[in-house]
């Protein structure tokens, strides 16, 4: 029954969202229930015998049955309903084949290409009488930045933006005379690129054309390696990955890791990483078998980013836990602990 709680008490952490749960709180509310329970004599029924149904044949029936099984002194399996199971969020997979794509890690920056920074500068040196933009505007091909009075002509002409993007730099104000310097900067955010470094010992694995997915604070950005450049003075090249930044999420000069995949291939079965957990010093899954996790060691073979090769101790359409794998061990450690005690 010591069990049962700790599931119930799972299930109000993991939908909390709060990290754990004190074990203080769980044996108070124990003790206090072993006061409250009746005394029974040697050969009464069990002090649980109050949570337990009987058939008319003798048999205990516990509605929120939660038991372990032994094996080799080991606990190694769990019961659990499936209500209890849906409320902590336990899912569980089919074992089955899958494709395997092996991956290098690199890091590098955001970066913005050469074509996608404008600097924006007056065709004839004279008076700004208007400016038409200021810093952070977003512009379009074409549209007026500024209207300028020509000292030559003594007309006024405008200057246009070259490209369509965001307006970074302004150092333009009316009255003021043009000169030669750089009176807007527009910059266009919608696509950046990757600069990744590739050392020698990665250089052979890593070619143009090739899969990689860019790690952000959200997730990664799958993309292609593009170019692969040499860099002057160091000892490494860059492999440049262009990279849709509609969401403006990847800021130029932002640090970033990314995972180039190097090659791929087929197994005959696998399991996801985050289902393995190790108990007793084997690493193996959780197999489904109606209202009951039993704990099966594995055997692993190859890996990639999500996958493990399973070389023996699982068998094809499994179902197995995929997800929080890791309530079910602890509550079969809690236990161990219990009868340890």
């Amino acid at each position: 029954m010591k069990n049962y709680y700790l599931l119930v008490i799972s299930s109000v952490v993991f939908l909390s969202n709060t990290p754990a749960f004190s074990a203080n709180d769980y044996d108070h509310e124990h003790e206090a229930s072993e006061q409250h329970a009746p005394h029974h004599e040697e050969g009464d029924h069990d002090e649980h015998s109050d949570l337990v149904d009987h058939d008319e044949d003798g048999h205990d029936h516990d509605e929120h049955e939660h038991e372990h099984e032994h094996e080799h002194g080991e606990e190694t399996s769990s019961r659990i309903e499936d209500k209890m199971a849906s409320q902590v969020g336990i899912v569980t997979s089919v074992s089955g084949p899958q494709e395997l794509h092996q991956t290098i890690t690199v890091f590098g920056s955001i970066v913005l290409a050469p074509e996608q920074l404008s600097h924006v500068r007056a065709r004839f040196e004279g008076l700004v009488k208007a400016v038409k933009v200021t810093l952070g505007d977003r512009v379009k091909t074409g549209d007026v930045l500024a209207e300028i009075e020509s000292n030559e002509s003594l007309k006024t002409y405008t200057i246009r933006s070259p490209i369509t993007g965001r307006v970074v730099q302004r150092h333009a104000n009316t009255g003021e005379v043009t000169q030669d310097q750089i009176l807007f900067s527009i910059a266009n955010f919608d696509t950046v690129w990757a600069e990744l470094r590739v050392y020698p010992a990665q250089r052979s694995s890593v070619s143009e054309g090739q899969s990689a997915h860019v790690l952000t604070s959200t997730g990664s950005v799958a993309s292609t390696v593009d170019h692969i450049l040499p860099s002057i003075g160091a000892p490494y090249q860059i492999a440049r990955v262009k990279l849709a930044n509609d969401k403006q999420s990847l800021p130029p000069g932002l640090m970033t890791e990314a995972r180039i995949e190097v090659g791929r291939f087929s197994v005959a079965l696998a399991v996801e990483k985050n289902a393995v957990q190790t108990l007793g010093g084997r690493q193996g899954v959780f197999v489904k078998q109606g209202d009951v996790y039993r704990f099966t060691p594995l055997v692993l073979g190859r890996s990639d980013d999500h996958f493990y090769e399973v070389v023996e101790g699982l068998e094809m359409d499994s179902d197995y836990v995929s997800q929080n794998s890791y309530l079910i061990k602890a509550d079969i450690e809690k236990s161990e602990a219990e009868h340890e005690h």
